[in-house]
């Protein structure tokens, strides 16, 4: 029987905290949103090539391709070999310091260089809007094309050949051309100039960015990367960070577990928020804190698992008729676990906002005024402690009583201790207290003395890696034997060959996983180290580095007998977990810091 092929995303992403381009190995941009990540895609050949538009930089007859980031930047190069030459493709975001804040427009600039022989190119150019169901209109001008039918206008501003571009005609490529596509305001001033201008900067910037990073000295490659895939999935109009930049990317074929990720989820802003903090930035994290911190002190009933970019709380889902990607379907857009119970993104909120309070290096208007939205987010845990929720795994038809859950409605009344210790509030230390201490009880109510191990819910005989967080968050000594133990059993279960990990392994509302969570592998790297077993820790983690794509880049999920990525991508969360584990290495290799 033959071997089944190993599945990797063939693109990279270029991005500017305003929008994300995925391009394609064949020169395409597969998939961009505009105005916002959550918006319609302008190109989604990714979930439909007849509706999804196009935008590709094409020889004449078979090529072959070789893609790469320009060091430390999210400046993406694809070259092409074909038969009468060879051409460079350098694709980028606009983003650099200018006028006292960050310019960072809705342009995608493309780079055309001819690099030997005489290559014979096609420009293709076809923008769409509501989702493939609109084709935008062109129309030429002397030195640009603007396609109208989206919110506002769209213009490819080129030294192209515009009738070459309109009518997809193969031209010499004899000289550097350029492609500069926007949304609403164009780029009016002389273009080959600002370009190189902008391509400088933008370089120059990126690599700024990684200079002022604290970046340890082991895995300092992969960590480099994963801290630039993470940057620009933060939406820094209003500091949101989402999941991901696409939506029903498969966990699995045939799966039918096709999600929408362009969203921002308060369960993952520890996770998140701990990443930007082991690498030193700062800035980041003050625009996440702004973003929680505003979604707290408006909410008034329970919190959402997850809110749009800005905080937005409808996020119905539909399905929409686009074939999807390899033919998987449905595709959604929206996401239903916004309506879900999930009771641990209270302890998240406040694990999360703990910095304003503690790190004197955080300036917070609020922080001397601040026991009322603190009260309020203990009272709504206090309101849902006893009740059952859908779990962090968001299952659609199952309920219980989650460890995971209670350990974080744990951390968050630990982290309220510490606030209102701060702010001198000693009715507020009190209560957190109380309710730190109901929340344990409910943990130990998960634990299994016979097979030494903490269940997934209160009555519940599943393994759930989730589980691993009670040694990274110190609810369990990582030098005690019952931590060891606990390890040990969850290893037993759903650990899986190549350093892999299940979420789980019993069936839920779609049945039962065919694939491998990253992010879980990572936190059983993290547990690992924690124990003392450090060896093993840095032998799975290199594994680990083995399921990337050729830049670098990380899926959601890994189907273990393949090694193929699946799932949305790349996967922020994937990433952050990269980024935590090598720290927590080598925090035990007592190599924090590069020297």
């Amino acid at each position: 029987m033959a071997k089944a092929k190993k599945h990797l995303y063939p693109s990279g992403i270029v991005g500017n905290c305003s929008f994300i381009a995925h391009i394609g190995t064949d020169t395409n941009v597969s998939w961009m949103c505009w105005p916002r990540f959550d918006s319609s895609f302008i190109f989604g050949s990714l979930l439909d090539r007849q509706k999804g538009g196009t935008f590709s930089v094409l020889p004449d007859g078979k090529f072959t391709s070789r893609q790469y980031y320009v060091e430390n930047t999210n400046i993406l190069c694809t070259e092409i070999d074909c038969k009468d030459g060879k051409y460079r493709i350098t694709d980028f975001a606009p983003r650099f310091y200018l006028f006292e804040r960050y310019f960072k427009p809705l342009m995608l600039i493309r780079k055309i260089e001819p690099l030997s022989g005489n290559p014979r190119v096609k420009v293709s150019c076809k923008p769409v809007t509501e989702y493939g169901e609109e084709v935008l209109r062109a129309a030429p001008a002397s030195n640009h094309i603007e396609y109208f039918g989206a919110a506002s206008t769209i213009r490819l501003t080129t030294n192209f050949s515009i009738n070459h571009i309109l009518d997809e005609h193969h031209a010499v490529l004899n000289e550097t051309k350029y492609l500069v596509l926007t949304y609403g305001t164009p780029l009016e001033a002389p273009l080959k100039s600002t370009v190189e201008d902008f391509y400088t900067r933008t370089k120059d910037y990126w690599q700024q960015w990684i200079k002022k990073t604290s970046i340890g000295n082991v895995y300092q490659d992969s960590v480099i990367r994963s801290a630039l895939v993470l940057k620009i999935h933060q939406y820094e109009d209003t500091g949101a960070i989402i999941a991901a930049s696409t939506t029903s990317l498969p966990e699995y074929p045939g799966s039918g577990r096709t999600w929408d990720y362009r969203y921002c989820w308060l369960r993952d802003a520890y996770y998140t928020l701990q990443a930007f903090n082991h690498i030193g930035h700062f800035e980041e994290m003050e625009r996440y804190f702004n973003f929680i911190a505003n979604i707290s002190v408006k909410e008034e009933g329970r919190y959402q698992p997850l809110y749009s970019v800005t905080g937005e709380k409808y996020l119905k889902e539909i399905e929409i008729p686009l074939k999807g990607y390899l033919g998987n379907q449905p595709v959604r857009i929206g996401n239903q676990a916004s309506e879900h119970i999930q009771n641990d993104v209270y302890g998240q909120v406040l694990i999360s906002l703990l910095p304003l309070y503690t790190d004197e290096r955080f300036v917070f208007e609020e922080r001397t005024d601040s026991s009322s939205w603190i009260s309020s987010v203990l009272k709504m845990i206090e309101t849902v402690i006893d009740e059952e929720d859908a779990g962090l795994w968001e299952f659609r038809d199952i309920s219980g009583y989650f460890c995971y859950t209670y350990l974080f409605q744990w951390a968050g009344c630990q982290a309220a201790i510490r606030i209102a210790q701060r702010i001198r509030d000693k009715k507020l230390e009190r209560w957190a207290g109380r309710l730190s201490k109901k929340a344990a009880d409910r943990i130990e109510a998960c634990y299994d003395p016979e097979r030494k191990v903490y269940q997934q819910a209160i009555n519940s005989s599943y393994m759930d890696a989730s589980t691993l967080q009670l040694i990274m968050m110190h609810y369990l000594d990582p030098a005690s034997d019952k931590a060891k133990d606990h390890l040990k059993a969850v290893e037993s279960v759903l650990s899986a060959p190549g350093g892999l990990f299940y979420r789980y392994k019993h069936e839920d509302d779609f049945g039962k996983p065919e694939a491998t969570f990253l992010i879980t592998a990572f936190w059983h790297v993290e547990a690992l180290a924690c124990v003392g077993r450090v060896e093993e820790a840095r032998e799975r983690f290199e594994q680990l580095l083995g399921y990337t794509n050729h830049l670098g880049l990380l899926s959601e999920d890994v189907e273990a007998s393949t090694g193929s990525q699946w799932g949305n991508f790349p996967q922020a969360y994937s990433h952050v977990g990269l980024m935590n584990a090598a720290y927590r290495i080598a925090m035990k290799l007592d190599r924090p810091n590069f020297l």
